[in-house]
Parts: structure tokens; sequence; C-alpha cells
């Protein structure tokens, strides 16, 4: 019987994840941009809420800004960016007199985002950046505009 040998097999330690670049500065703005787009539009669509209740499409809408904002937070988490505080924090903005009001303000907005994130995306050169702000400005072409604009009526 040969004798059982224990041959110890260096581990290699692991390598850590290299980190990220120093963004642009232009990067950074448009990602501060983005943000506070977001926040606006939460804010507005929340005061909405507050004022006439649980009403489709700003109960959707709302959670979906949460989220897109979740995906922009991520990337400042990603490239250690500062966070700013939001300044709708205890200071939302006043909802519309009416419904009807509301959702047209609703589509001004989501306009006004879709235009933002064109003018960013021509801006930024980051990949992981830029699929995100495309992600969000689909969200805002193809499903939060339309919800608006049928709320707002013809």
């Amino acid at each position: 019987m040969l004798p059982f040998l224990l041959i110890q097999v260096p581990v290699p330690a692991p390598v850590p994840a290299p980190l990220p670049l120093p963004l642009p500065d232009a990067t950074r703005a448009a990602l501060l941009e983005a943000l506070a787009d977001g926040r606006k539009a939460e804010a507005t669509y929340a005061a909405v809420l507050a004022k006439f209740g649980a009403v489709e499409p700003f109960l959707s809408i709302v959670d979906a800004e949460r989220r897109d904002q979740e995906a922009l937070l991520a990337l400042f988490r990603t490239y250690n960016i500062k966070i700013p505080p939001n300044p709708y924090q205890g200071a939302p903005p006043l909802a519309p007199a009416t419904l009807p009001e509301a959702c047209a303000q609703g589509v001004k907005l989501e306009e006004a985002s879709i235009a933002m994130y064109d003018r960013l995306l021509s801006q930024v050169r980051e990949s992981d950046v830029g699929r995100v702000f495309r992600q969000l400005q689909e969200a805002s072409r193809n499903h939060h505009l339309p919800a608006f604009r049928a709320c707002a009526g013809p």
C-alpha cells in the first residue's frame, strides 16, 4: 500500500474588482440631472396621489419613478458619487386643481424627461450609464407618456 500524501496546492488570493475609473464631469453632471428629474417626477406624482387618492396612472408610475431612482442610485454607488439630498423631502410640489390637469402635467414632465435623456445620452460614454439612461427613457416613452396621454384625454 502506497502512503497517501497530502499536497498543499496554493489557492490564489481573490482578485478584487477593479475600481471604476473617475467619471468625466459631463457624466457626473448627467447622473445628477437624471436623479433630480426622477425626484421631481416622483414628488409631483406623489402630490397628485395625496390630493386625489390612489388613482391611476399615478399610483403605478410613482412606484416606477422610485425604481428608476434606485437604478440611478446604484450608479452613484458604483462610481462613488455623493448622493445629494432630495429637495422635495418635506416640501412636495402642489398638485394641479383637477385630475385632467394633473395628467396633462404628467405628459409635459414625461416629454421633458425623454428630451433630457436624448441630450444626456449624447454626453455619456460609459456603457452602464448609457444602458440605464436608455432604459429609463424607454419607460417614459413607452409606458408613462402613453398612460398620461390616455388620462389627459383628447
